[in-house]
C-alpha cells in the first residue's frame, strides 16, 4: 500500500519517514526545503507492506518556480497513493499552510490521517487537539525524534487504507518473485546476476567482497516479473572483523528474509562446503524456497555431482535441489530461472484437499502408523484421519489424528518426505500440524495466535500445542 507523506515545509516529514521505516534514507536538515523530489521507502506493519512516499514541503504562498515543481511532485505522490498522511508541527500550532493543504486533501478521494508531529512528551499531548479544526478526523500525536505514537499512526494508516485484496499496489507486489542470490564471497554471485540480466549491471571483480550492499534489480523471464537481489558474501561470524563486513553479512541475511526464493551459489571447484550448507540453512529458516547452484561448472572437472547431491540431502532436512551452471559461459543459466519460477509457484500454491487425502491414504497403505507406547496389547494405533492445507508461503498443512502423543519422530519425518516427493516440495519450507481429534477449535485459536506473531519456524513439524514434534 502506497502512503503519501505531505505537509508544510519543515514540519518533520522526512524525520517521520525515517522513523517509520527505521532508516536514514530520507535526508533530514533543519533548513526547510531540503526534500524536493519524492522518494519511496518501504516498511511493513503487522504483515502489511507499506511504501511511504516522502515529498517536499508544500507552501502555496511561495511563487518561485522550484516551489511549483515541488507542488507537482506532491500532487503526483497523492495520485499514486492509497492513503495520505498530513504532517503538521504541533509546537508551531495551526498555520495557514496547514489549512490550505487540508482543503486540498478534503477534495481528494483519499482517506487522510493527520499526524501531529513534535509531541515529544506526555505534557505536549494537548497540543494535538488544535488540529481537529482541519476537519480530517482525530489527529494522531507522534514524535519523529522520540518515536512516540508511531505505532498508533501505522495502525491508523492500515485501518483507513484499502484491504490487501483491494489495493492494486499489493496485487502488483505479490506478482513479483523476489529472488535472493546469496553465498560465500567470490563464488560468482554477481557474475550470475549479470548473466540473468544480460548486462553488466553489477560490479564483478576477483577481489572477494566487492559487493557490499544488497541491490534490487528488476527483470522478466518468460512473462514473469522477478526482482533480483545481489548480495554481499556471507562469512562465519568469527571472520567478520571489520564493521563494513559485519553490515555486509547483516544486509545479506535481510535479503534472504524478504525473498521468496534463494539461490545459494557455491564454487564447483570447492564442492559444497560446510559454510555453503550453513548459508542454505539460513535461507530456509527465513522461509525461502531454496536451491543450491554449483557455479563454475565449466572448470570443475573432478567433482562428483552425485556425491554432492547426496551430501546436501543428508545434511539439509528440506532436501533442496543441487543444480549446475556456469555464469562465465551461460551454461544452464536459463534452467536456473525455470527452477526459480517453479519454486516460487509451489511455495505459494495450494494443493486441493481431495488430493491430500488420497496422498494420506497412500502414505498409510505404504507404511502403517506406529502403535503408541504401552498400548500394544490393546492395539491402539496412530490413525491419520484427514488432511488439508491451511496456509501458503510457506505451505502449512494440518493432519487430524486420533492421538497426538502417538506421533513418532520417524513417522512424522516419513510423512514430510513423502509429501515433498509427491508434490515436488524439495527445498521448500513447510509446516505440518498434527491436530488431535476434538481439539480443532483449540488449534484454530493457536493458529490465530501464531499469525499474530508467535509463529512456528518454517520447515517444522508441529503438533496441536505448537511445539516442534520429533522428526
Amino acid at each position: 500500500m502506497k502512503v503519501a507523506i505531505v505537509g508544510y515545509p519543515n514540519v518533520g516529514k522526512s524525520s517521520l519517514v525515517n522513523r517509520l521505516t527505521e532508516s536514514r534514507e530520507a535526508v533530514v536538515h533543519e533548513r526547510p526545503g531540503v526534500t524536493r523530489d519524492r522518494k519511496e521507502l518501504t516498511t511493513d506493519w503487522n504483515g502489511r507492506a507499506l511504501t511511504l512516499i516522502d515529498t517536499g514541503g508544500v507552501d502555496f504562498s511561495d511563487q518561485a518556480e522550484l516551489a511549483g515543481l515541488i507542488h507537482e511532485q506532491a500532487r503526483a505522490a497523492l495520485a499514486e497513493a492509497a492513503v495520505a498522511v498530513l504532517v503538521v508541527d504541533a509546537r508551531a500550532g495551526l498555520r495557514p499552510g496547514d489549512e490550505e493543504m487540508a482543503d486540498l486533501l478534503r477534495r481528494s478521494p483519499l482517506p487522510v490521517v493527520v499526524a501531529a508531529n513534535k509531541i515529544d512528551s506526555a505534557r505536549d499531548l494537548p497540543l494535538a487537539a488544535e488540529f481537529f479544526a482541519l476537519g480530517l478526523g482525530d489527529p494522531v500525536a507522534v514524535s519523529a525524534t522520540q518515536g512516540l505514537g508511531t505505532g498508533d499512526l501505522l495502525d491508523r494508516i492500515v485501518a483507513v487504507g484499502p484491504s490487501p485484496e483491494e489495493d492494486p499496489a499489493d496485487a502488483e507486489s505479490a506478482a513479483v518473485i523476489r529472488l535472493a542470490v546469496i553465498g560465500r564471497p567470490n563464488v560468482g554471485k554477481s557474475s550470475l546476476v549479470n548473466r540473468f540480466l544480460g548486462a553488466e549491471r553489477v560490479i564483478v571483480s576477483p577481489v572477494a567482497g566487492t559487493t557490499r550492499d544488497a541491490i534490487d534489480l528488476p527483470m522478466t523471464f518468460e512473462g514473469r516479473r522477478l526482482t533480483l537481489v545481489d548480495t554481499a558474501g556471507l562469512r562465519r561470524q568469527a571472520k567478520v572483523g571489520e564493521s563494513l563486513e559485519y553490515y555486509t553479512a547483516l544486509r545479506s541475511r535481510r535479503a534472504a528474509e524478504r525473498a521468496d526464493v534463494a539461490l545459494v551459489v557455491c564454487d564447483a571447484t570447492d564442492g559444497i562446503t560446510g559454510q555453503d550448507l550453513r548459508v542454505a540453512e539460513l535461507a530456509m529458516r527465513s522461509g525461502c524456497a531454496t536451491a543450491l547452484v554449483l557455479n563454475k561448472w565449466d572448470i570443475a572437472t573432478e567433482l562428483d555431482l552425485d556425491h554432492e547431491r547426496a551430501r546436501a540431502h543428508q545434511k539439509l532436512r528440506l532436501r533442496p535441489r543441487v543444480l549446475t551452471a556456469s555464469a562465465l559461459t551461460g551454461r544452464h543459466v536459463e534452467r536456473l530461472l525455470v527452477e526459480v519460477v517453479g519454486l516460487a509457484d509451489r511455495r505459494s500454491g495450494r494443493i486441493p484437499t481431495p488430493q491430500l487425502n488420497r496422498f494420506l491414504s497412500d502414505v498409510v497403505a505404504a507404511r502403517q502408523p506406529p502403535v503408541g507406547a504401552g498400548s500394544r496389547a490393546t492395539g491402539h494405533r496412530l490413525k491419520l484421519l484427514f488432511m488439508t492445507q491451511v496456509g501458503v508461503a510457506p505451505p502449512r498443512f494440518a493432519i487430524q489424528v486420533n492421538s497426538r502423543a502417538r506421533v513418532t519422530r520417524d513417522y512424522s519425518y516419513y510423512v514430510e518426505n513423502r509429501l515433498r516427493e509427491r508434490y515436488r516440495l524439495d527445498g521448500i519450507p513447510l509446516i505440518i500440524d498434527f491436530v488431535e481429534r476434538g481439539e480443532r477449535r483449540v488449534g484454530r485459536r493457536r493458529a490465530a495466535e501464531r499469525r499474530a506473531g508467535t509463529g512456528d519456524r518454517p520447515g517444522a513439524v508441529v503438533g496441536i500445542e505448537g511445539e516442534e514434534a520429533p522428526r
